[in-house]
């Protein structure tokens, strides 16, 4: 694609959203895409079964801490760069347009791999639903794709309509999640323990395995800079939206995973973890309160994931936006509706989720899928759609938020931009250290986390998509490099009047890597 056509694409294309999106709308985005309730209800239940420790709660903690210095450098870099590709640019611009292509790849795989998995749960936990309260029996692929279509809708429409929807869906996950906390304090048949809370539960043998499952909590936390182009302050808004959400996961998370232990007995929890699963939630609150909250939870963990969806399909959109405007990918992908919703990365997502879904469901009803899987046949779309999509995308997003790290360094080095030590190097080295050991430790319990006795063709399928990704993007770039100059100057800079701002004399001057 010529630079003529780009700019013809720019001059007819309104493009995102300016100035639309507040601290609160992002915020509330961010934590959406990691489900609270979900979180909650399956998360913090399948760390206490898996790991056997009673450091789940801690576990919480400590990732927070972890982002939270991740995001000293990570937010710091974003006040210099704006832009809806968030970290294929900062990898571009930090360690090199090679890599930064290569990142936008594994985003576009981690992002769609997330949102797609979770519609795996959301169409088996629907279907269960009607059947166990009106007797309806209905494929599990069929809610999926009435969902597809209402995400997609709101996908191509203005940013702060999903924000809306999203806020409320989010609040009523907070509110039915402290009432459980209340209860479950309330009850506490081993008394208020702390137990869960002893740093000694936590920093054991199965500290890495609790943070392995932890970690998938707080996938989507660095969001925010997705949403830059379209925040009403990008330098401020992103990072206190940024800071905010992981504050906000971290401490929510933590105490209700500790009130969970309270609730059950930090005696039982583990057992009692191991024998119901994401049931356990739902079965406590059915005895303590009854059928009908019970009934409401089940609602509104569906809604959850529903906001989970939505916030992740927002994402892949403004990837696709992002990449198809800076030549990367056809100029097709660049457009945008008169509100600004980036409309063709949108419906580019929407078609992912359907042929990914469909392809699910082929393999599973009409060349025996869920039938190799014996009395667990039922759960099909779990054990399979689920688990082996959204643990891919987690891993696929811890790496990219590890080489990020470097990426802070690397765009600091020259130019601290009389930033402080701690900002451009020390903060970058800790979090970058710290993340390469959480995916290392990914890597090697992948086959507990795909809940696999034995490993098989998916143990090492779905992390070699990863690799590969990454793989093809930096030779797309070389390509690129050597066929279009002119594309592959504006990799990872923006061609949107103020998509990057003071940075324009850096892509002119910059050396291109």
């Amino acid at each position: 694609m010529s630079t003529t056509q780009d700019a013809g694409v720019a001059q007819s294309d309104p493009g995102l959203s300016r100035r639309t999106l507040g601290v609160p709308a992002i915020t509330l985005m961010i934590i959406a895409a990691s489900a609270p309730l979900t979180v909650v209800a399956g998360g913090v239940t399948t760390s206490f079964a898996v790991t056997e420790s009673l450091g789940v709660p801690l576990g919480f903690l400590l990732i927070a801490v972890i982002l939270t210095v991740f995001a000293v450098g990570y937010t710091a870099m974003g006040r210099h760069i704006t832009n809806a590709g968030a970290f294929y640019a900062y990898i571009a611009q930090g360690l090199g347009r090679p890599l930064g292509v290569g990142a936008s790849l594994v985003a576009l795989v981690s992002y769609n791999a997330m949102q797609v998995g979770i519609y795996g749960l959301f169409g088996f936990q629907l279907s269960m639903f009607l059947e166990a309260k009106f007797g309806i029996v209905s494929p599990w692929w069929l809610w999926i794709l009435l969902c597809i279509v209402l995400v997609g809708v709101l996908g191509v429409n203005r940013v702060d309509l999903s924000a809306k929807v999203l806020g409320v869906l989010v609040g009523l996950e907070f509110l039915v999640v402290i009432v459980f906390d209340i209860v479950s304090i309330a009850v506490a048949p081993e008394g208020v323990s702390t137990a869960t809370l002893n740093p000694a539960a936590l920093f054991g043998p199965a500290l890495g395995i609790i943070l392995v499952f932890g970690v998938a909590a707080f996938m989507g936390f660095e969001g925010a800079a997705i949403y830059g182009e379209e925040a009403k302050d990008p330098k401020r808004t992103v990072p206190r939206a940024t800071y905010a959400a992981v504050a906000i996961i971290g401490v929510f998370y933590a105490f209700s995973a500790w009130a969970f232990s309270v609730g059950v007995g930090p005696s039982q929890i583990v057992g009692a973890s191991q024998e119901f699963g994401p049931d356990l939630m739902f079965v406590f609150m059915t005895d303590q309160v009854g059928v009908l909250f019970a009934d409401v939870m089940t609602l509104l963990f569906l809604t959850s994931l529903f906001a989970a969806q939505q916030s992740f399909h927002n994402a892949v959109a403004r990837y696709f936006f992002s990449l198809g405007r800076e030549g990367v990918l056809p100029a097709w992908f660049a457009r945008t509706s008169r509100a600004g919703a980036p409309w063709a990365g949108s419906v580019a997502q929407t078609v992912i989720a359907l042929v990914v879904v469909i392809g699910f469901a082929l393999a599973g009803e009409a060349f025996g899928g869920a039938a190799a899987l014996g009395d667990s046949a039922f759960l099909y779309p779990v054990l399979t759609m689920f688990t082996w999509l959204t643990n891919t995308g987690a891993m696929g997003l811890v790496l990219l938020m590890a080489v990020i790290a470097a990426a802070v360094i690397g765009f600091f080095r020259k130019n601290p931009r009389g930033l402080s030590a701690w900002t451009t190097i020390v903060a970058p080295v800790i979090s970058g250290v710290a993340l390469i050991w959480v995916f290392v430790m990914i890597l090697q319990n992948f086959q507990l986390m795909l809940g696999q006795e034995e490993p098989d063709a998916s143990t090492f399928v779905l992390p070699g998509l990863i690799f590969a990704a990454a793989a093809i993007g930096i030779v797309w770039a070389l390509v690129i490099r050597a066929t279009r100059p002119n594309i592959y100057r504006q990799i990872g800079h923006g061609t949107e009047p103020g998509a990057y701002g003071t940075e324009l004399v850096d892509v002119v001057e910059a050396p291109e890597r």
